[in-house]
This record gives structure tokens, C-alpha cells and sequence, in this order.
């Protein structure tokens, strides 16, 4: 792959941007980006020069202060106090990763040359992606529907020279940083700042990482769940074809046949059973994990338009000689699609969890508690408690925000989509399925143990082994928090192939 990617009109996907980000891609604008930029920015000036109506955004108030007037010699100063108003971030800061997808989905939506902006304000926004000059942006502060004000105010503070930045692992100031750089600070003219501040780009980067990790962990679950039902000894009919060819739901018979796949050449799983049938957490993994699947597939698409499409306002329209002021910084299409897939996530913690809870039940010859001299040790009991009490935080955190409104800006802003606030919900279950799916290994891997000498396939044994690398068997009691905190970071650190991962 080229260490540069241009910014153009060619479709970006979830799986185009973990490329640009995994591996570190600088970027830069597209002839045709440049041209589109500059035609916009030329028109624009050219119309502020020959119309005095009053154009929203540009040379009037905001929100509901669209009525006043501004003269055009105080366009530049009403840009930047715009930016600076706005930037009432506050709680937690943006992780580092989901800050750097919000300045590369705004490069993206101002280079179709809808927004007025000049060439020289993208090329500085592309300078800060490049060097991982990344402001600090806060997780409060965003309705999600006149765009994500308050989080883009602080992405474009540092334009200004204004605000903090992450550079070279530190939180400094930015005009310390331009200064080193011997940079300028940005002179933002009329309408740039409402470019900035308007879009969705904070509600579409929490979506992307959010998408990028949650297909990895999907295929996770898929591959912990397999270990699980060996450890269980559980039985491979339910995943044959011929029941989800009845049924055909594409997650639904990707699951089965990818686990079917990860039993292959298993001596556990062909053994003969004494068990006619396998509770529904192992049974049922096909349906549950596999309409997860199909969730994403739909987020992904919704995602997919979003960030290949224009979501400031007013939009401006060269060709047409119009500048229309419309609504396409609200978030509701994106507040749907987070609080489905917040739904969708926690139910496969909910699931792997069962799974837990039934490997230390004592069931399938299995140790109480999946450890020797159950009594003296209490083993695996406390583990699925704290899975257990993290799937229960995931049921509440899954309550749709997208059902919520508020009135806002004396009644201008009238309905709003919450959207930024089922991004951050939707993360934090991300952040917990990984821990549950975590503990269940930890307790797969244990229980997989005592089928020996019988091995599992394969890929599963060799996937094991290198947990156990990591996590080793627990002959009695110890602090199982230390291995807990091994296993989430080994899932962290497992590489899974973009084939496998992004194949939904």
C-alpha cells in the first residue's frame, strides 16, 4: 500500500480508513479536491462582494440569532467567536484515536466543495493529521443535531492557535506548537468557522472505531464461543447447514459455517455424546451472534453514507448559484444506527457471559468452578460475577438515546438526536464486550484443559496456546484480577486478518 492517500471524491469504507490509520498513511489533498475547495471559496467571496441579503451563518448571528445583521467587516472576528463560544466541552477527553478519525472525516467532507472554506484551512487540518498534532477534544457536550458543536469547536481551536493538543505523547499549547512548527495561526474567513462547527464528524468517528473494533470482536466471539463449546463438550449439529439454509439469515449462516470451520479436525467435538442437546448460549450461537452480524453490516452502511457525504450548513452550490441552509448536521440516522448496534454488542456479551456461567456450574464432568479442590479454592466463581456485572451496565447503557430530545437555542433547535451521546454509550459497551469476551477465554481455556487428552482443532489448540503464553492455568487460587486485565489485553493485541474480519 502507498505511504499517501488523496483526499478525493473516491468512496471511503470502514476498512479503507483502518488502513489509513493502522498503518500510520499521511494524507493529502487530490487535484480535484484543490479545485473544488477553491472554486467554492472564490464564489463565495465573489457573492458576498455584489448580494447584501442576509445569508444564515455567513453574515448573520447563529441558532436563534439568525436575524441579526453582521457587517462585513466583522466576518472574520464573528468566525472566531463563533469557535470559541461554542468550545464548552467537558468530562472525558476523546480518546487520541477517534480525535484523529474526526479530523480526517472533516478533511473528507470539506474537499467536495460544499462548505466555503479556504484551501489553506484544510491543508492545515491535513498538517495536524499527518503529524499527530491532535487537540483535545471533551466527550460532553454535543445534542447531535445543529452537528457536534461543542466537540468541533475544540477540533478547530487549535486552527486558531488556540486550545490543547496531543503532540509527541504530551497534552501542550497549541500556539507552542505553531510556534515550533513555525506555523501561523489559521485566519478563518466568513463561514469557516460555522463549516467547522457544524457536521457530524464527532458522533462518525466514535461509529467508525466503533465498527472497526466491533467486527474484530465479532469474529472473537466467534472463535471464543468454538473454544467454549469444546470445553463444554458440546455438539456440532446446530451449526449444520441444512438448519440455516431454512433460515436464511446471512449472519446467522456466516456463524455457523465459520464455526464449523474452527472445529475442523477436532477429536473433542466428534466424540460420541451422552447429551442429546446443548443449552441455547452454545446452541444458539448462530442466531445470536450472527444477527450482531447483520447489525453491523447495516451500521456500516449507514456510516458509509455519512462520511462520504456533506453534513455542515448552509451548503453552497456554485453550479446552481444557490446557497440554501438545510439540515444536514442532524444526527439521527447516526443515533439509530449507534443505539442499534449498542443493542447488538451487549447482547454478545450477554451470551458469552451464559456461556461462562454454565462452564462453572459443575456440568459436562467439568470441576466446580473449573479448578481443583473446589471448597479450599473458590476458583472461577468470582470471574463470571464480574462478567455478569458488567453485562448488566451494558442492559442499561443499550436504553436508546435516540428516543430523547431537548429544546435548545430558545426553541431554534427544537429537535435534536442525541446522537453524540449513543456514540459514547455505544464505546463504552464496545470497551465491556471486550472485557466479558476476555473473561469467557479465561474461563474457555481453563475449562478446555480437563478434556485432555482429547486436543480441539487445530487453529483453536494453537489460538489457546498462545493465550496460555500469556495466562497461564490456574492450579489454585491466586488474584485472578491480574489475569483478567492479561487476557483483555491479549484480545487487544490479536491480529485478525481483514478477510476474516471485515467479511460480513
Amino acid at each position: 500500500m502507498n505511504d499517501l492517500h488523496y483526499i478525493s471524491s473516491e468512496i471511503l469504507d470502514i476498512q479503507k480508513i483502518n488502513e489509513i490509520i493502522s498503518k500510520n498513511v499521511k494524507l493529502a489533498l487530490s487535484d480535484e479536491a484543490k479545485v473544488n475547495i477553491e472554486k467554492c471559496r472564490n464564489y463565495l467571496d465573489e457573492k458576498l462582494q455584489s448580494q447584501q441579503e442576509p445569508i444564515y451563518g455567513i453574515n448573520t448571528g447563529f441558532g436563534s440569532l439568525y436575524n441579526v445583521k453582521i457587517n462585513r467587516s466583522h466576518l472574520s472576528t464573528l468566525q472566531e467567536n463563533l469557535v470559541m463560544s461554542h468550545a464548552c466541552g467537558t468530562g472525558d477527553v476523546v480518546p487520541q484515536e477517534v480525535v484523529k478519525l474526526m479530523l480526517l472525516l472533516k478533511i473528507q467532507s470539506l474537499s467536495y466543495g460544499y462548505s466555503g472554506v479556504q484551501l489553506n484551512t484544510v491543508q492545515r487540518l491535513i498538517d495536524f493529521f499527518n503529524d499527530d498534532i491532535l487537540p483535545v477534544v471533551y466527550q460532553q457536550g454535543s445534542l447531535g443535531a445543529s452537528g457536534d458543536l461543542a466537540p468541533l469547536a475544540h477540533l478547530t481551536l487549535p486552527l486558531l492557535g488556540k486550545g490543547e493538543v496531543y503532540y509527541k505523547n504530551e497534552v501542550v499549547k497549541t500556539n507552542e506548537v505553531l510556534k515550533a512548527k513555525k506555523w501561523a495561526p489559521v485566519s478563518l474567513k466568513s463561514k469557516e468557522g460555522l463549516a467547522m462547527l457544524n457536521g457530524t464528524q464527532f458522533m462518525s468517528a466514535y461509529g467508525v472505531y466503533i465498527l472497526i473494533k466491533a467486527y474484530k470482536l465479532s469474529y472473537l466471539a466467534d472463535v471464543i464461543g468454538a473454544i467454549s463449546l469444546e470445553a463444554f463438550d458440546g455438539r456440532k449439529e446446530p451449526f449444520s447447514h441444512l438448519i440455516h439454509d431454512i433460515r436464511p439469515h446471512r449472519g446467522q449462516s456466516l456463524t455457523a459455517s465459520r464455526i464449523l470451520s474452527l472445529l475442523e479436525g477436532s477429536q473433542i467435538i466428534n466424540q460420541p455424546k451422552k447429551h442429546v442437546q446443548d443449552p441455547y448460549s452454545f446452541r444458539c450461537m448462530p442466531q445470536v451472534h450472527g444477527a450482531t452480524k447483520d447489525t453491523l453490516k447495516f451500521a456500516r452502511t449507514t456510516f458509509k453514507t455519512e462520511i462520504n457525504g456533506v453534513t455542515d450548513n448552509p451548503n453552497i452550490f456554485v453550479n446552481e448559484d444557490e446557497i440554501i441552509s438545510g439540515g444536514n448536521f442532524h444526527g439521527q440516522p447516526l443515533a439509530l444506527a449507534l443505539d442499534y448496534l449498542s443493542i447488538a454488542l451487549a447482547e454478545l456479551g450477554n451470551i458469552s457471559e451464559r456461556r461462562i456461567f454454565q462452564l462453572v456450574s459443575g456440568l459436562r464432568e467439568l470441576p466446580n468452578f473449573l479448578v481443583n479442590d473446589p471448597g479450599l479454592n473458590s476458583g472461577f466463581m468470582i470471574p463470571q460475577y464480574t462478567a455478569a456485572s458488567i453485562v448488566s451496565q451494558n442492559k442499561q447503557l443499550a436504553t436508546p438515546a435516540s428516543v430523547d430530545s431537548i429544546v435548545s437555542s430558545n426553541g431554534q433547535e427544537d429537535h435534536v438526536s442525541m446522537g453524540a451521546n449513543a456514540a459514547t454509550k455505544c464505546f463504552r459497551i464496545l470497551e465491556n464486550v471486550e472485557r466479558i469476551l476476555a473473561i469467557e477465554l479465561f474461563n474457555a481455556s481453563q475449562a478446555l484443559f480437563f478434556r485432555t487428552p482429547l486436543k480441539s482443532s487445530g487453529f483453536l489448540q494453537n489460538f489457546v496456546d498462545d493465550f496460555r503464553n500469556e495466562v497461564s492455568f490456574v492450579e489454585q487460587d491466586r488474584i485472578l484480577h491480574d489475569d483478567i486485565e492479561k487476557a483483555i489485553r491479549f484480545l487487544k493485541c490479536c491480529t485478525v486478518a481483514d478477510e476474516d474480519c471485515f467479511m460480513i
